[in-house]
């Protein structure tokens, strides 16, 4: 956030500067653009990524899986779903590679919050060419993310890797494929669109469009743009006190209080739905939660009427403490 580029320039001095002059020194934590790293290098992050993209459009889990770290192939069920599920959109696509970046994590420990500041920052933070990644839990060692463009398939897609280089091979670490898009509407829409919501008072509205233009702005979960480093700023204007963010919030229907845990937005096909998860001491029953969840989408929209404005539907999820849940959806006509 740009919370964190004041910091850096705090520590490094006023004015331009390149990342690589104190990042190293600073954290043990160094980041090379394309234009910092060898040609070599840079060569094969591309070339290793492409042959791991074409993998995927074929829907070669299997390979990918001989191919990913130890740790990553012990359970891949999570990326074989992600292929599975993204494969109509996949193949025959082409991958075209966006300049790399490569992270260097030193130490001999993996560190809770691993921080790479990428490219050129200035005195109020990042710039329109700078990154900032922030992993958690990073074991010391050569990463890399390389996203690639697809074309040529059903739909436009970015497909993220993230490489650990284990001996003299680039393995896989990590795959994010994503739809740029929802509804043939990008980032920048989405925050056009809350900015709106925000001038018409509509704060909750707006904050989740927010949250999706954030999502959809950038390649993975843990990058940071100049851009999204704006929404935030632009996010903390409209926060609302009365949506789970930090914390569960209280929703009374009737003489029952329902403990939110989660409020987000979820792309589905063409539409954007609305993910309410809310605390439930037992599921089994599912016609009687299908009921409650019934009534948490009537008082929700009861308190809160704006959102209909915003979403195509409400996904409503029953959460016990163990963790199994129960959904139900429901057209926005249909809720009444």
């Amino acid at each position: 956030m740009i919370i964190r580029g004041k910091l850096w320039v705090r520590y490094c001095g006023q004015g331009l500067f390149t990342l690589l002059a104190c990042a190293g020194l600073a954290f043990g934590q160094t980041c090379y653009t394309a234009g910092d790293m060898d040609e070599s290098t840079q060569s094969a992050l591309v070339s290793t990524s492409k042959r791991y993209f074409d993998m995927a459009a074929r829907g070669d889990a299997a390979s990918l899986k001989q191919n990913a770290i130890l740790s990553l192939a012990s359970d891949f069920s999570g990326i074989e779903n992600a292929i599975k599920e993204n494969q109509p959109d996949l193949a025959g696509a082409q991958g075209t590679a966006r300049p790399p970046f490569l992270l260097k994590n030193e130490g001999n420990a993996p560190l809770p919050r691993a921080e790479f500041l990428c490219g050129v920052f200035g005195p109020n933070g990042q710039t329109a060419t700078s990154a900032e990644f922030v992993i958690p839990d990073l074991a010391p060692g050569d990463y890399a993310v390389v996203t690639l463009d697809a074309s040529g398939g059903k739909k436009p897609l970015s497909v993220s890797f993230v490489l650990q280089k284990q001996g003299g091979d680039w393995k896989v670490g990590g795959l994010y494929i994503k739809n740029p898009k929802i509804g043939g509407h990008d980032g920048k829409w989405f925050a056009d669109k809350a900015a709106a919501f925000k001038a018409k008072g509509q704060n909750r509205d707006a904050w989740l469009y927010y949250l999706e233009a954030r999502e959809l702005i950038v390649p993975v979960p843990f990058m940071y743009t100049q851009m999204t480093d704006k929404l935030y700023d632009d996010m903390q204007t409209v926060k609302p006190s009365d949506l789970p963010s930090d914390s569960p919030v209280d929703l009374v229907a009737g003489t029952k209080t329902y403990k939110l845990t989660t409020v987000f937005p979820l792309p589905v096909g063409q539409d954007l739905d609305l993910v309410v998860k809310y605390q439930c001491a037992d599921v089994s029953d599912s016609g009687k939660t299908f009921q409650e969840n019934s009534t948490l989408m009537k008082a929700l929209l009861a308190k809160y009427p704006e959102l209909r404005d915003a979403f195509d539907g409400i996904v409503v999820r029953a959460v016990e403490a163990s963790g199994r849940d129960y959904g139900s959806m429901l057209a926005m006509k249909d809720i009444k």
